[in-house]
């Protein structure tokens, strides 16, 4: 891969996750100082991107590998993204934001695997070229939020004059800019033949449920969806909870967690090969409970430190959990169900979980309201802290030990 295709796909990288750390984090501060939404409205609004990721299997499998090449399905995408950020910052209600968000979600998040396919076709080794490039995503992540607290717009001034809006017109100019940028990525051309025939089992990777038989896998199947509730209460409600508790710049104190993803997937295969899966999917479990609890007894004055550590163990939380997931889906799929694998946990987890976690959260939310936009955070972080727990609980109890290899 030469440098100019490295600067491509990195550049590339660092505009799609640019634009998702955008506006999906400080959507919770958003829509309940600027729209007046509920806590069942900001779950239902975030709850699209679990209806994208059921709906994005059906956009690639069905449209993308099989008629167009995948560079230009991603300029379209995001020249559409583009169009709908613009209404969604003119957004009046909820009611006219929520269309717009949906059809948002259901563009953007088939451009994940998108960005995917176009950068391994231009690879040779991706499992030593795919880091290096998929870094830039994480960096643009927390460019956007250092950005956002830099212009204040998440301020306690900025949230009350609706200077949030301008997250939204920030990320339709990076999604314009990346939307016509794709047009000059290389060619990615379909992998699929238009005739070839394809089930709707071949696209959501269903044929990977007979890994289910493996009581192990069973185990850890049940277990990454059950956790996805923890995880859409962070999602959810982190950056709203930041920033009605007086913490200031919310957006920027909340890329602590991808600095530290990135530290901890450093660090990941240490953990993997000291301790083994069993221990350090543990530790990803545990650190959630300890995250909450943290949350539950902080506050933005002399225990902030105690908030900003529980942000930092984001990179524990996700890592240790979801990462060391991935290595094990592909360790007991074997070559043959590997990808259906890997799409059967994703349509589990950042589907079908976090679907439940987020009408969960907002569930919870909305009964511990005590004014408006006052809420008792105690009591709402305790629930995910003491179900995380229990999943631990459960996991320690049924899940076998067994030794998996990780290949770096």
């Amino acid at each position: 891969m030469n440098l100019k295709t490295k600067f491509q796909l990195s550049f590339m990288m660092f505009l799609e996750f640019f634009i998702w750390g955008g506006w999906f984090v400080t959507m919770g501060i958003y829509l309940p100082n600027t729209l007046q939404a509920s806590g069942a409205d900001i779950a239902v609004a975030y709850s699209t991107q679990s209806w994208g990721a059921i709906i994005a299997p059906f956009i690639i499998g069905l449209i993308a590998d099989r008629y167009f090449n995948a560079e230009k399905i991603l300029g379209i995408s995001h020249l559409i993204g583009a169009v709908l950020m613009y209404q969604l910052a003119n957004a009046t209600d909820f009611g006219t934001f929520y269309p717009y968000v949906l059809g948002y979600m259901i563009v953007y998040m088939p451009t994940l695997a998108l960005v995917n396919s176009v950068s391994f076709n231009q690879m040779k080794d991706p499992a030593k070229e795919f880091s290096f490039v998929r870094v830039f995503g994480t960096i643009g992540w927390i460019v956007a939020g250092l950005s956002i607290s830099f212009f204040g717009w998440d301020s306690e001034v900025g949230v009350q004059e609706g200077l949030l809006k301008n997250t939204f017109l920030m990320v339709g100019a990076a999604s314009a800019v990346l939307g016509l940028f794709s047009f000059t990525l290389p060619k990615t051309p379909p992998k699929v033949s238009k005739d070839e025939k394809i089930s709707i089992s071949d696209i959501l990777g269903l044929e990977a449920l007979k890994l289910l038989k493996d009581r192990n896998f069973l185990i850890f199947f049940i277990a990454s969806v059950l956790i996805c509730i923890p995880l859409a209460f962070y999602y959810q409600h982190a950056g709203q909870f930041l920033g009605e508790i007086g913490v200031s710049n919310p957006a920027g104190k909340m890329t602590i967690g991808q600095i530290s993803e990135v530290l901890f997937m450093l660090l990941l295969p240490f953990f993997f090969k000291r301790f083994g899966f069993k221990k350090t999917i543990l530790a990803g479990m545990l650190a959630w409970t300890v995250r909450y609890l943290l949350f539950a007894y902080g506050n933005a004055g002399e225990l902030a430190f105690m908030l900003l550590i529980g942000i930092a163990l984001h990179g524990i939380c996700y890592d240790f959990f979801f990462v060391s997931g991935q290595i094990y889906t592909d360790s007991k799929a074997g070559e043959r169900y590997k990808s259906a694998a890997q799409g059967l946990i994703t349509l589990a987890t950042y589907g079908v979980g976090m679907l439940i976690g987020f009408w969960i959260a907002g569930m919870i939310t909305d009964s511990y309201l005590i004014s408006e936009n006052v809420h008792e955070w105690k009591n709402i972080w305790t629930f995910p802290a003491i179900f995380a727990f229990v999943v631990l609980v459960l996991f320690v109890l049924l899940f076998k030990n067994e030794k998996i290899e990780y290949k770096e």
